[in-house]
């Protein structure tokens, strides 16, 4: 199977969630920013190159929530906990984004396979800035 991986970007108490505009089967559903891990390419590197083209923002990689999800046959999805380092995210292949408290979480139609990272994340927006470690 495929990495895919994404990005629950943290600050200030809370994550980014992006609305996707495609495929048609998915428009308007939210999702962890990333994509797929290129032939050669660490996850943390797929992470930092996706969210760049993305969101026009620099992240760096603090962590990985637990689990994977298989998306299909072909991919299978992990979810890393990051940190703006530069930049703030401007939808570029997305049509909004939204910071979200953890009672939020439930406020947008997450796409299936980001579902269950949503679990751990209450426990990462609720650590100090710099405590939260895997």
């Amino acid at each position: 199977m495929r990495e895919v991986v994404g990005a629950a970007i943290v600050r200030d108490g809370r994550v980014l969630a992006a609305r996707r505009t495609a495929p048609s089967a998915t428009a308007g559903r939210w999702e962890f920013p990333g994509g797929k891990v290129e032939p050669g390419e660490s996850a943390e590197d797929a992470l930092v190159r996706e969210v760049r083209e993305e969101l026009g923002c620099t992240i760096e990689v603090i962590g990985w929530l637990d689990g994977e999800v298989a998306l299909g046959t072909a991919y299978l999805l992990r979810v890393a906990v990051a940190r703006l380092v530069a930049g703030d995210p401007d939808p570029v292949e997305h049509d909004e984004v939204r910071w979200l408290l953890a009672d939020e979480l439930g406020s947008v139609d997450w796409l299936d396979g980001d579902r269950p990272f949503l679990a751990g994340l209450p426990a990462v927006l609720a650590a100090p800035p710099g405590e939260w470690l895997p």
